[in-house]
């Protein structure tokens, strides 16, 4: 295929980063427009919060926030954009419970992930929730099991899935030109720093730290497991590999599937054996994640692949010309793909085919509207994208924390005959009131 035909106009790329604007958008008429709920103002909720409100089809009617300090800033930005400003709360079950309200919006920490989105569904609601899709396996299970009982949209917020960039990128491997695949692989060589170690303290006045914690244990504050930094924590996240790491697994997985596509392969399931070797070998700080990591997967069946991740935290250059990506690697050729573009390349580096794009969400969250209305599953379907790329993060994670290789039964998502790691694969206990719903 010509490479022209690879190349994108900037045109896409120019409206999707038109959310940098903050002007009024002109909105659909009011019966048109899906009546938005979002939990969470700062951090990716705020980036979330922006790009829905600038969409002329959704009206962001309510705002939950349990830290009074993180919400004006999102409220005036959402207000201009939409020209209408939301009503705020600070318990997201009054956003669930409101019958005006079509879909719920989670981007929160990981560990609230789970229970909105399960309660949301329960409600009717359809669901925009970040990645990874949970803090554990059995909670992504849980989330899973009520989309379908109750026939729900949940888009998982991977937005590189709906980008130009990915499906084109996507599309070439459909072509062949790779030859025959086996191996695709995942980074991370962003360099990041140190949290240190700052002592425990009172929660700020304003915050209702207990409702914060949740489900999980009940601990002294301490500002570097709250805003900002609770993802490297046991408790909360689940570290870099389920941070960015879940984006690069599943941009690595999107084109391994479409090689298997043309081969005619058998569809990639989840793996079989997951190995991960590394540790918290860098940074000295209260960090419980490992910044050094290597993890190999392997896929079964009459085609077997192998898909590998590499996390380096600690390093200030690129890796294959990228600072975290993905990699397809043929017997005929290579592609790269990065956060603003993708590359082919053939025998002595001839280049095959290329083309920029960019890692907008606006696209994904159009997706998601779109499906609202369609009932279509959307490109990061949670069933068959969203959970299965975050599980390939909780089995990491899990081999990481118990230093060996685990034997999975991807029909179950069970550790076979593995008892600790089983008991990895949820919390020991859901503080009350918060537990796990039960579907």
């Amino acid at each position: 295929m010509d490479r022209r035909e690879f190349l994108l106009s900037t045109g896409a790329s120019a409206a999707a980063l038109g959310i940098l604007s903050n002007e009024p958008v002109a909105k659909a008429a009011a019966s048109e427009r899906i009546r938005v709920g979002m939990v969470g103002a700062a951090g990716r909720a705020a980036s979330l919060n922006a790009t829905f409100a600038s969409n002329p089809n959704c009206e962001i009617v309510a705002i939950a926030e349990i830290d009074p300090s993180r919400l004006p800033r999102t409220l005036e930005d959402v207000t201009k954009r939409q020209g209408k400003a939301p009503r705020t709360e600070v318990d997201f079950r009054k956003l669930i419970d409101d019958k005006s309200i079509d879909a719920l919006v989670v981007g929160t920490p990981d560990h609230w992930h789970a229970i909105p989105t399960i309660m949301a569904c329960m409600a009717g609601k359809d669901v925009y929730v970040e990645k990874p899709d949970s803090h554990n396996i059995v909670e992504g299970q849980r989330m899973v099991a009520a989309m379908k009982k109750y026939k729900r949209v949940v888009q998982m917020g991977s937005q590189h899935r709906s980008t130009q960039r990915l499906q084109s990128a996507i599309e070439f491997v459909k072509t062949g030109a790779l030859g025959r695949c086996m191996v695709a692989k995942a980074w991370e060589s962003s360099k990041q720093g140190s949290i240190g170690r700052p002592a425990d303290s009172d929660p700020p006045a304003n915050v209702d730290y207990d409702f914060w914690l949740g489900s999980a244990p009940k601990r002294p504050f301490n500002i570097r497991r709250f805003h900002g930094h609770w993802r490297w924590f046991y408790d909360y996240g689940t570290g870099d590999l389920g941070n960015d790491g879940v984006h690069r697994l599943d941009m690595a997985v999107a084109l391994l599937s479409a090689a298997c596509e043309v081969q005619k392969d058998e569809p990639l399931r989840l793996p079989i054996k997951i190995n991960t070797v590394g540790g918290k070998w860098y940074f000295d700080d209260m960090q419980e994640f490992p910044d050094t990591l290597q993890v190999s997967y392997e896929y079964s069946g009459k085609t077997p692949k192998i898909l590998t991740y590499e996390m380096r935290i600690w390093a200030p250059y690129n890796m294959e010309g990228e600072s975290e990506g993905s990699a397809l690697y043929g017997d005929k050729g290579y592609i790269i793909v990065g956060n603003s573009s993708w590359r082919a390349y053939g025998e002595r580096g001839k280049v095959l085919a290329e083309a920029k794009g960019d890692s907008s969400e606006v696209p994904h969250v159009q997706d998601f509207l779109d499906c609202i209305k369609t009932r279509k599953k959307p490109f990061c379907d949670l069933e068959t994208v969203g959970h299965p790329a975050s599980v390939l993060c909780h089995t990491g994670n899990i081999s990481a924390r118990l230093g060996r290789q685990l034997i999975l039964d991807p029909t179950t998502e069970m550790f076979i005959g593995d008892e600790a790691a089983n008991a990895l694969r949820t919390r020991p206990e859901y503080r009350k009131p918060w537990t796990l719903p039960e579907v």
